[in-house]
């Protein structure tokens, strides 16, 4: 896991002098080994070493290795510049020093990320006539790319984000993960230059930088609570490659857009399996995925909730750690409360008895949300929509206290399993629109039985989700649901206003379509964003096996009734683990997560507190968030309204607005 920089000249000019400072913003990627290549316009090469490069890394022998420091550069007129930061996860060796090049220097890389399999494919490659030097992953990466171009992407399965520059050629490769677990961002300067980076604060550092608003963003965040669900940020001209993205040409050819292409589309494996048999592929696929997931030269732990999700990560291990007859011992790391409503102790104790894991606990405070909300907000970039990202950034800050560097996470399994409440009116108005009244009964009285649904809530979900998109989108503007077009916000006329969860849902009907929404635009890649800077602001690793391409691709090609029945979110992923988990987690029916007593804090601890963060949210969003803001967040505060997260997203945006300079104009 690392963090990577790049910038490529358009103009023929130097940009050399740029890429320290760029890499430096994001140290705390991989404060292990640091690394430059600069290449001229005649294709010479040049690998610098920085104050942060073992000297066992300027004494390996590889043509990679830095020769000279980077502040005692050989003055020249460099058109491409490449910075590393290594966070050392596989081959600790000064082998895995990036820049890494080919044998011969034509190919550079810089890569981010995890190639699980790449045991399996350094075989394969082996077998065509490479060698190695190294046993990382990054090495295989630039093989599989010699040896079969961009078609190398469709081998790895894995989370990546990386850059690869054809010395001879001139020519440009550029990738990221099917899913974006790993981030690449890119910015094209006034100056005459294109930059790549992990995190989009590298740019600061750039010439021609200036952080001006995104208007249509802002709307989407503010008033929808989405981001990360298109190509763009909210920094104007800042954009992202979207997961399963790519870009392969010359550098001559760029003009004032990058040609940026899908490589990985999602498409469900349509498998004709009855239940049983089709939670057996389950186990196997999952089991798969946690054991490819464990490969590492440093200690690996999980984070546990207590939910199904993470519990069923706990407890694989534990599984595959006795087939191997090894100690049963596992580190977990959690966030607790001191409020039995947001406290999910017992659940994860349960785990951890279970297991006999080592278990270690933190406890998120408001007086340290206050002192933390600064730099929590430079690590994540852009702005946040509610507080359940500060109990992750607690539990990464909590594994950083000990000798883990990796950690198995749960993200992805509500989406990809119908985990979230809101997939029942998806199925309710599936289930009607085929006409299958006894079944929608059956679900509906289990639902009421179950998880105390009133008949009017189901109903409103039904029409809500059995409605055209047109029609579902004036639904959601009726009074006591979300106004298409507010008065607290102030944006420029260009802005569309509109319900972009319609646009991304289509017709809106069945589990596997809103599944895939949730996947790919709304739900889970914002999840990511927060997960990737919460984990590696702390030099982190976070890995996340319910998104193996294959298990993804698996589960939506399963039947709906396999996800949900009888009100039961999840079943398929109940019927695999049983054998594993303790009968409480497996019965558990109740969803948290790493949540924090957000609303409790709100309304009832420092009131105050938080109306002065709105206040200066409103004067430090520059006119963007208009007078109304104050009336509708005080309403939310003194409980007129009900609880809602759009008042944490007025505070986390002008605060962001503020630390990043940015400009409404």
């Amino acid at each position: 896991m690392c963090g990577i920089s790049a910038i490529l000249s358009l103009s023929g000019n130097d940009i050399s002098p740029m890429i320290g400072a760029m890499t430096e913003v994001i140290r705390h990627r991989g404060p292990d080994d640091e690394g430059f290549a600069l290449v001229d316009s005649v294709g010479q090469v040049c690998h610098l070493y920085g104050p942060d490069t073992p000297d066992a890394v300027r004494h390996h022998n590889a043509v990679f290795t830095p020769t000279r420091s980077f502040s005692e550069r050989i003055p020249a007129q460099y058109i491409v510049a490449l910075g590393h930061r290594r966070l050392s996860i596989l081959d600790l060796s000064p082998a895995g020093h990036q820049p890494m090049s080919t044998e011969d220097g034509r190919y550079l890389i810089v890569y981010n990320g995890e190639i699980y399999n790449y045991m399996e494919l350094r075989k394969e490659l082996t077998s065509l006539g490479h060698h190695f030097l190294s046993q990382t992953d990054t090495e295989v990466c630039l093989a599989a790319f010699r040896q079969w171009g961009a078609d190398c992407l469709d081998r790895f399965n894995g989370m990546f984000a990386f850059l690869i520059y054809d010395v001879k050629e001139k020519c440009l490769f550029a990738a990221r993960d099917r899913f974006g677990i790993k981030p690449l961002y890119y910015w094209f300067s006034p100056n005459g230059f294109l930059a790549f980076a992990s995190e989009i604060k590298q740019f600061i550092k750039l010439d021609g930088w200036a952080a001006r608003l995104n208007h249509q963003m802002a709307y989407d965040f503010l008033n929808w609570g989405l981001a990360d669900h298109t190509a763009d940020t909210l920094f104007r001209g800042v954009r992202q490659f979207p997961g399963g993205e790519f870009v392969h040409c010359k550098v001559e050819d760029i003009g004032g857009e990058l040609p940026v292409k899908k490589w990985y589309r999602l498409r469900p494996e349509m498998v004709g399996l009855d239940f049983n048999r089709a939670a057996e592929r389950f186990l196997e696929l999952f089991q798969d995925s946690v054991r490819l997931r464990l490969r590492a030269d440093v200690d690996v732990g999980t984070g546990l909730s207590g939910g199904l999700d993470s519990s069923s990560i706990v407890c694989t291990i534990n599984h595959l750690l006795k087939q191997q007859g090894a100690e049963c011992l596992q580190n977990t790391f959690s966030a607790a409360s001191d409020y039995k409503k947001y406290d999910e102790r017992p659940f994860l104790e349960e785990v951890v008895r279970h297991t006999r894991a080592r278990s270690h606990i933190v406890v998120p405070t408001l007086e340290n949300l206050q002192n933390t909300l600064d730099r929590l907000t430079w690590h994540q970039d852009e702005p946040f929509s509610s507080l359940s990202i500060y109990a992750e950034w607690n539990v990464f800050q909590l594994v950083s206290t000990t000798a883990t560097k990796v950690t198995l996470d749960g993200h992805g399994a509500d989406e990809l399993l119908a985990g979230y409440h809101a997939f029942f009116g998806y199925y309710y108005g599936n289930l009607l629109m085929r006409l299958q009244f006894s079944r929608l009964i059956r679900e509906i009285r289990a639902a009421q039985r179950l998880h105390g649904y009133t008949p009017k809530a189901v109903v409103k979900e039904i029409v809500k989700h059995f409605l055209p998109s047109f029609l579902a989108g004036i639904v959601r503007s009726l009074p006591g649901t979300i106004d298409v077009d507010p008065a607290w916000i102030r944006l420029d006329r260009s802005v569309e206003k509109r319900d972009p969860y319609n646009i991304r849902n289509g017709r809106r009907l069945g589990i596997r379509n809103f599944s895939i929404s949730q996947l790919l635009h709304t739900s889970l890649p914002v999840q990511l964003h927060w997960a990737d800077r919460d984990s590696m602001a702390f030099s982190i690793e976070s890995r996340v096996p319910f998104l193996d391409y294959r298990l993804v691709e698996f589960v939506l090609g399963c039947p709906e009734e396999f996800k949900i029945q009888d009100a039961l979110t999840k079943r398929i992923l109940r019927k695999a683990l049983k054998p594993f988990l303790p009968e409480k987690i497996y019965n558990r029916t109740d969803k948290m997560g790493f949540v924090t007593p957000e609303e409790t804090w709100i309304r009832k601890h420092a009131p105050d507190s938080f109306r002065q963060a709105l206040q200066e949210a409103v004067d430090n969003s520059l006119g963007v968030l208009a007078a109304g803001a104050l009336s509708k967040g005080e309403a939310i505060i003194a409980g007129r309204e009900p609880f809602r997260n759009s008042l944490w997203r007025m505070i986390s945006f002008g605060r962001w607005m503020r630390l990043f300079s940015v400009e409404p104009n």
